[in-house]
């Protein structure tokens, strides 16, 4: 699976360009904006795992896109600020915010809040190792799916589509970003997006009755239905 993808929205350059490098350095894929507009834009067309999401920005403030960000996407947001009032840090976090940094900050904290966060979620997808939707059980451990109890042989990269899916919680994913995170391919390579329909067709195939889940999103990709 590709490295996490990190989106800063930072208006100051400099230390955006601080945290990018150290990030990197890290192994995480950064990508840098530096209005809240933009910011907004950037995480509906790149689909990061985590958002660090300075509070006084241009255009669009950090805690208007934090409550847009969230009511889109439960991915962790991390605020920044120069503020001390606690009355901010409240609001930040009742706008959605996972974490709240105070500038002026060490990356070394930075880095050890993120870490956190990433563990945290990857303590909660564990937690949820098993999931079943009607007759569909999947076991991500034991890399099993059953349909109505019986065993169905998907292939590695078939599984890992449906795990995508699953792990989606219902959003459309478009074909590019289940290119880049079943392979890590990036967008900027010229990849047959139709490999992603054949593998999709094929799992759908195999799950009979439950096929019917995997949905196609029209111009977009696909998505689970859960109920």
């Amino acid at each position: 699976m590709a490295a996490e993808k990190i989106l800063i929205v930072e208006d100051e350059k400099p230390l955006a360009k601080v945290l990018k490098y150290n990030l990197e350095k890290e192994g995480y894929r950064v990508l840098t904006v530096f209005d809240g507009k933009t910011g907004l834009e950037a995480f509906e067309k790149e689909r990061p795992d985590l958002v660090i999401l300075d509070v006084m920005l241009p255009k669009t403030d950090g805690f208007e896109v934090c409550k847009t960000i969230r009511q889109r996407s439960k991915i962790p947001i991390v605020m920044l600020t120069a503020r001390k009032e606690e009355v901010d840090r409240i609001l930040g976090l009742e706008f959605g915010a996972d974490d709240y940094i105070t500038k002026p900050f060490s990356v070394r904290e930075v880095m050890a809040r993120l870490k956190a966060i990433f563990r945290r979620v990857l303590d909660k997808d564990a937690a949820a190792a098993a999931v079943r939707m009607g007759n569909l059980e999947v076991d991500f451990e034991k890399y099993e799916v059953r349909v109505h109890g019986r065993p169905v042989q998907l292939s590695p990269k078939e599984f890992e589509f449906l795990k995508c899916l699953i792990a989606a919680g219902g959003r459309a994913l478009t074909r590019d970003e289940l290119l880049e995170k079943v392979w890590g391919y990036d967008k900027s390579m010229e990849i047959d997006t139709r490999t992603i329909d054949q593998h999709i067709a094929r799992m759908r195939e195999k799950l009979g009755l439950e096929a019917e889940r995997v949905v196609t999103v029209k111009n977009v990709g696909y998505r689970i239905r859960q109920d």
